[in-house]
C-alpha cells in the first residue's frame, strides 16, 4: 500500500494516523520465500517535524511460515514489530546512499508500507528456527524425518583412525 505524504507538509506539527492493509503474500529473501499466514493491518502514526522531516511510528503483527532448520517442517513464526523511523525528504537519493541511510520504501512523497515492513522483517528474521527444542532432524542417508519415523539406516560412525584397516578388509571381501 502506498501512502501519499504531501498532506502532512501543510504545516509543522501536523500528524496523521493510518491503518494500512498488508498487500504482500510472501517475504522474499535471497535464500527463500516465506509465506505470510496471518496478518493484521499496520498502524502508522506520522508527524511532521518541520524542515521536510517526518517521524514515523507504528506497530505491525504478522506470522511467517518458515521451515525448521533441522527437519524442514513448516513453523509458524509470529512477529510483533515496533516501527520508528525519521524520514528526511530534503535529502536526495545520492545523499542518502552516501550516508548509508537508504530508504527504498520512500519514493518522492510516497511511502510504500509493504517495502517498509519487508525491510523490518528482514532485520528481525531469527538466526535459527526449530519446530521444537528436541527436533531430531532428518536422516543424512535416506532423508527421512526422524521426528515422524525411525529409519533403518546404519548410523554408526566408524573410528577415522581405523579407515585404512577397513579399506584392507573391503579389498579382501571383494576377492
Amino acid at each position: 500500500m502506498l501512502i501519499n505524504l504531501t498532506e502532512l507538509f501543510s504545516r509543522d506539527g501536523k500528524e496523521k494516523t493510518y491503518a494500512c492493509d498488508i498487500d504482500m503474500d510472501q517475504l522474499h529473501t535471497t535464500e527463500a520465500d516465506f509465506d505470510i499466514v496471518s496478518r493484521e493491518p499496520v498502524e502508522l502514526h506520522i508527524r511532521n517535524l518541520g524542515e521536510r522531516k517526518l517521524l514515523l511510528q507504528g506497530q505491525a503483527k504478522l506470522t511467517l511460515q518458515i521451515p525448521c532448520d533441522r527437519c524442514l517442517d513448516p513453523v509458524d513464526w509470529p512477529f510483533e514489530l515496533s516501527l520508528e523511523e525519521e524520514l528526511d525528504l530534503s535529502k536526495t537519493e545520492e545523499e542518502r546512499a552516501g550516508e548509508l541511510d537508504e530508504q527504498p520504501y520512500v519514493s518522492g512523497y510516497n511511502l510504500d508500507v509493504d517495502r517498509l515492513l519487508s525491510n523490518e522483517l528482514l532485520l528481525n528474521l531469527p538466526m535459527k528456527v526449530l519446530c521444537r527444542d528436541d527436533c531430531k532432524g532428518m536422516c543424512n542417508r535416506c532423508g527421512a524425518n526422524l521426528n515422524h519415523t525411525k529409519c533403518s539406516c546404519d548410523t554408526s560412525s566408524p573410528d577415522p583412525r581405523m579407515s585404512v584397516i577397513q579399506d584392507l578388509f573391503q579389498k579382501f571381501k571383494e576377492v
